[in-house]
Order: C-alpha cells, then sequence, then structure tokens
C-alpha cells in the first residue's frame, strides 16, 4: 500500500517535472509576438518654426521631392465570403500605390505648383500623388536637426496618407493620416526628431465626395506643407 503510494508520488513528481519541461520549450520555441501599431503622435498645436511649400518649385527642390501623379480606376472583383449582399460582384481600386516598393516609374512626373490642377473623372473618383522626401542638412538658414517633422496636405475633398508604406497610426485612437473631414488638412507627423538623410516616401490618396452624392467636380490639392517645430 505505502509503496503505491510512494509510487504513485514519484511517478506525478516526474510528470509534473515533465509537463513543466515541456511548456518551457514549448514558450521558448513560440514565435516572437509582432507589437501591435501604436496610435499616431499628434502634430504640435504651436505655430511652426518653419514651413516649406511643398506646392512650389523651391519648396519642392528643398527636400529632393518629384512629384508623380496617377488616376485611379475602380474595377469589379469577387465578393469576400460570408457576408450578406445582393450583389454578384463588388470593386476595388487600381492601383494600390502606397507601399514604398511600389514602382510608379512610369507615372508622369509633374510641376510642384500642378498639384493644384483639377484632376479624375469626377463623381466617384480617386488620385494617386506621390512624392519622396528628404530632409536636407540645411533650408536656407535653418537646421532641421532634431525638429518634429509635419506633413500637412490638404486635398479636395478628402484624403489619406501613406508614410514608409504604411498609414500611420492605430484602429481607435485619433489618425490624422486617414480623412478628417471635408476640406480639411491632413497633418501627419512624419518624425519627433528628424536628421539629415532621413527619408520618407510620401503617398497620397485623394478622394472625391461626399462619395454619396457622387458630385461633378474634380479632384485637386488645396496645399501641401512640410512643417518643422523646435
Amino acid at each position: 500500500m505505502r509503496g503505491n503510494i510512494f509510487g504513485g508520488l514519484i511517478a506525478g513528481g516526474m510528470l509534473a517535472v515533465l509537463s513543466l519541461a515541456v511548456a518551457t520549450l514549448s514558450v521558448a520555441q513560440a514565435p516572437p509576438q509582432q507589437p501591435p501599431p501604436q496610435p499616431a503622435p499628434m502634430a504640435p498645436g504651436l505655430p511652426p518654426t518653419l514651413v516649406v511649400d511643398l506646392m512650389s518649385a523651391e519648396g519642392a527642390s528643398a527636400l529632393g521631392a518629384r512629384w508623380r501623379v496617377s488616376d485611379v480606376t475602380i474595377k469589379e472583383v469577387p465578393i469576400i465570403e460570408g457576408v450578406i449582399t445582393q450583389n454578384k460582384m463588388t470593386y476595388d481600386i487600381d492601383p494600390h500605390a502606397g507601399g514604398t516598393d511600389f514602382d510608379d516609374s512610369k507615372w508622369p512626373v509633374i510641376e510642384a505648383k500642378d498639384l493644384a490642377a483639377r484632376r479624375s473623372g469626377g463623381h466617384v473618383a480617386f488620385m494617386w500623388y506621390r512624392a519622396l522626401l528628404t530632409i536636407p542638412a540645411k533650408i536656407g538658414e535653418f537646421d532641421p536637426s532634431g525638429a518634429v517633422a509635419v506633413f500637412k496636405v490638404t486635398v479636395d475633398d478628402y484624403a489619406e496618407i501613406w508614410v514608409n508604406g504604411a498609414i500611420p497610426g492605430r484602429s481607435g485612437y485619433p489618425r490624422p493620416a486617414t480623412i478628417q473631414g471635408h476640406n480639411m488638412p491632413n497633418r501627419v507627423v512624419l518624425g519627433t526628431s528628424v536628421k539629415a538623410g532621413d527619408k520618407f516616401q510620401i503617398a497620397v490618396f485623394g478622394i472625391n465626395g461626399p462619395i454619396s452624392i457622387a458630385p461633378a467636380n474634380s479632384v485637386f490639392v488645396r496645399e501641401a506643407k512640410l512643417e518643422l517645430f523646435k
């Protein structure tokens, strides 16, 4: 009887040790989890130290920006599974040009001032605007090192902003890179302490609206600026 008790205790102890070892091994071999996207930093509310007009030849040149544009096609695609709909097809856009690896080399290059040109076919319409911004060592006499850099753009009528291949921010938090309102500016923080040589691939998705009205007007950029705060 006593032997059975001791035998059971020993067996139980060995099983517990084995279970712990397996658990430890499982934890050790578990793939690292990716951290969730962080809330987007908010742009400062104070007046900027310096404003660079990216719709001027001088301002665009200071950041090495060459603006490229493309119309957007709306195309039919199959509906997703597990939804209730009376439609047999749904819709997507082409191209998807937010990524850093997207090849826009065949898009026309426009002068900075021509961001203000009326584009698209109107109604339910979209446009892409892309440029690579590079922080220089000096902008005139201003040293941008350590500055907070904010990209400010107002698109008629709405915009979504991609920075280095992503729309900055996290669901459930304020997200300045998404639609802010009808003809309202997007102010997206590019960096909180920039330095010379920092590069920011900007892709602006311009949207005609309100979409439910599908107005007979066009998409254009009202302003595009880099705000620097020190």
